[in-house]
């Protein structure tokens, strides 16, 4: 296997247990967990936001980690948070139990995320770099496609033996990624405050917050909303991963030829069409609309892990950790706010994914603004 297989799929491997199977398994999940009655819809949607209250704890914490453990010890921590929350989530201890180990689940996926993708970048060789980063990015994908096959599967034994499942997995793919883990130091330059990008990072978050309607609700529209059941819920969310990895692998392609801001404007716009599709009360306009939020979600942070690099050169990590800080703010608190919201109307599913729309065509007039100022700098 070459270093740049080897690095990559590493990489790939800490996105799909961190935010693949530890935050978006969750989201297959959350119509099974109402339905057995473990929570109620707005507690559901409320771990759903405490994961990504987890996350942030987990991306502002990894430098400092890292500095101290070195990268694959931060690596190594992540992907032991992961295994363990997921395990734990097979107990019905109540929602105060499950709010621990949900948060707990957000932590590792943060640190895993914080890492994973400049270490892998800055383990290859340049003119690789966007299609390393497409690579470790699609992992994500591959998490959220391997859960949710797993969870329909694991779901008739019962939901214990669903989260347990879940575990398993991510012990595998961490088994598979520890003798693998890229070794970037954070020294010298590489720990050296970044360049402000506050365009960029304001792209970013408007990004992350558009995303967590399809992130959260998406199967539970399918299976709840449009009352197509839980097993159409599951498969929609296949959908979203499975386009997603193809989302994150054809980014790093794209961005290595076309650049990182022009990709970014590209991917911003299918967001904002994937939102607009789960607007009209069509079933038949869910699956389009799950295919599109994969390609988006997973190829947005794909492109701007390649932009950071691209605006801040070997200062990119500092850089990423704030774009993805900012990430996991706006998804945290538009996602308790979207909780809050959800349960207030009734749990209308057409109020949440229409502020997911402003935020997203918000963002593509950013990534706009970027690409525009851009020219103005010749490129």
């Amino acid at each position: 296997m070459s270093l740049f297989l080897r690095y990559a799929l590493a990489g790939a491997a800490a996105t799909a247990s961190g935010n693949g199977l530890a935050r978006f398994a969750y989201v297959p999940l959350f119509p099974a967990m109402v339905t057995a009655g473990w929570v109620d819809g707005g507690q559901a949607g409320t771990l759903g936001a405490a994961a990504l209250l987890g996350y942030l704890i987990g991306i502002l914490g990894g430098r400092g980690i890292a500095r101290r453990l070195g990268v694959p010890g931060l690596l190594d921590c992540g992907m032991g948070l992961v295994v363990l929350a997921l395990a734990a989530c097979a107990w019905n201890g109540g929602f105060g139990w499950f709010l621990a180990w949900r948060t707990l689940a957000g932590i590792g996926g943060g640190l895993l995320m914080a890492l994973a993708g400049p270490a892998t970048q800055a383990s290859v060789v340049p003119e690789r770099r966007g299609a390393a980063g497409g690579i470790v990015i699609a992992g994500v994908g591959l998490g959220i496609a391997t859960g949710a096959v797993a969870v329909p599967v694991l779901l008739p034994a019962g939901l214990p033996m669903a989260w347990l499942g879940l575990s398993a997995l991510a012990l595998a793919l961490w088994a598979f990624a520890h003798p693998r883990w890229p070794r970037m130091l954070l020294t010298g330059e590489a720990a050296e405050a970044p360049p402000r990008a506050r365009l960029l990072i304001a792209t970013y978050g408007l990004h992350a917050a558009g995303m967590v309607p399809p992130m959260v609700y998406l199967a539970d529209l399918a299976a709840r909303g449009r009352g197509l059941g839980l097993g159409v819920g599951a498969a929609i969310w296949l959908v979203f991963g499975l386009v997603g990895v193809a989302g994150g692998i054809l980014s790093g392609r794209v961005t290595d030829r076309i650049g990182g801001r022009c990709a970014l404007a590209i991917w911003l716009a299918v967001q904002s069409v994937a939102l607009a599709l789960t607007l009209p009360p069509w079933p038949v306009l869910v699956l389009p609309a799950a295919a599109a939020a994969g390609f988006a979600a997973v190829g947005v942070t794909a492109v701007t892990l390649t932009v950071c690099r691209e605006v801040a050169g070997t200062r990119a990590t500092g850089l990423w950790v704030r774009c993805t800080a900012v990430f996991a703010v706006m998804q945290t608190v538009v996602g308790f706010g979207l909780a809050a919201l959800f349960a207030a109307t009734g749990e209308s599913h057409l109020v949440v994914f229409a502020m997911g729309l402003g935020f997203s065509l918000a963002g593509f007039a950013g990534a706009v603004g970027l690409l525009r100022g851009s020219a103005k700098l010749g490129g």
